[in-house]
């Protein structure tokens, strides 16, 4: 089933974010996490694709085998940055062959040290919109998502100029939206708002990343080209003291935010796992969001310690 469908059907899709990792022992840990999370029968997951070709590579390794170990739909990330027209259409060749029908689509970050003539091939593409036109006239099997920025892109101040470039992606053929990540939901309501406004009419998934540690928090500002993190949510962190007690602070936040926007009729809920499971099952079992009976007791991930997924586990998803 298209993206764009399960996210206009009546239950509420819960989906789920990887990057590629860069050492075994974390690869043995992502596949833990992977494992623990299949019980709650995501409508799909994504993967994430490193610019300049710093995971390219992992990234199709990861988004095929997690396909087909696993009967999940995977979005596949595919940016513009660092890429050759000639290059984009191999790694889209690839993903087509291997039966990868969803795309998340993205400009993409130009990586440290590399010149604007490197991160631009002149055969290449510099906006998603060009990218999406593109895969919907030579893929028009593939679905499309892109991404939005309800506290603003970090690249473009202009929050006017920002809404056209979106609007220029959904005129492309692009399927749906998938937000950045917020920790105020009266931002992601705005955007949505400003949204109506420009006639994009698309399915809109809230991105929630929780906070488990104050390096994590620190880590999220960055990853997010400094995310408004609200002065009530710092204060509880920072009351929290231990790393624990901070993770307990992070997931009730997040859960919160959650429990509301499913009350205010969001489609669906895009979580930022950072290849780690718990949080995100105890967002999804405070909420009841999924059946648990499949769920492991613990989700400690050890090193070498995972069976990726058995067939009965990715049978019983497959009828979900």
């Amino acid at each position: 089933m298209p993206i764009r469908d399960m996210l206009q059907n009546e239950n509420i899709s819960v989906s789920f974010e990887f990057f590629p990792p860069k050492t075994e022992e974390a690869w043995q840990r992502l596949y833990k996490t992977i494992e623990n999370l299949v019980p709650l029968h995501p409508s799909h997951v994504s993967v994430t694709y490193g610019a300049g070709g710093t995971t390219r590579e992992h990234t199709h390794e990861l988004v095929v085998r997690v396909q087909r170990e696993t009967g999940i739909p995977v979005v596949a990330h595919l940016t513009c940055v660092c890429a050759s027209a000639a290059e984009i259409r191999k790694t889209l060749e690839q993903y087509s062959s291997n039966g990868i029908r969803h795309l998340l689509i993205l400009r993409g970050d130009v990586p440290e040290g590399v010149t604007e003539e490197e991160a631009w091939p002149a055969d290449g593409f510099r906006q998603a919109s060009d990218l999406v036109a593109l895969v919907k006239k030579e893929y028009p099997h593939m679905g499309v998502g892109v991404a939005g920025f309800p506290e603003g892109h970090p690249s473009t101040p202009n929050r006017l100029r920002e809404m056209e470039y979106l609007k220029a992606k959904i005129d492309a053929g692009a399927d749906w939206i998938v937000t950045q990540l917020f920790f105020d939901n009266r931002d992601f309501y705005d955007f949505c708002e400003r949204c109506a406004f420009y006639g994009i009419e698309v399915p809109i998934t809230p991105g929630i990343m929780p906070i488990t540690s104050l390096q994590n928090m620190h880590r999220i500002a960055d990853l997010a080209a400094g995310a408004r993190i609200p002065a009530p949510l710092m204060k509880s962190v920072w009351r929290a003291r231990t790393r624990e007690n901070v993770k307990n602070v992070g997931v009730h936040w997040a859960a919160e935010q959650v429990r509301d926007l499913i009350d205010n009729g969001v489609a669906g809920i895009h979580l930022y796992t950072l290849n780690h499971s718990d949080a995100s099952i105890q967002i999804c079992r405070s909420l009841g969001l999924r059946d648990f009976l499949d769920l492991p007791a613990s989700v400690t991930a050890e090193p070498g310690d995972h069976i990726f997924l058995d067939s009965k586990q990715t049978s019983r998803n497959e009828k979900s």
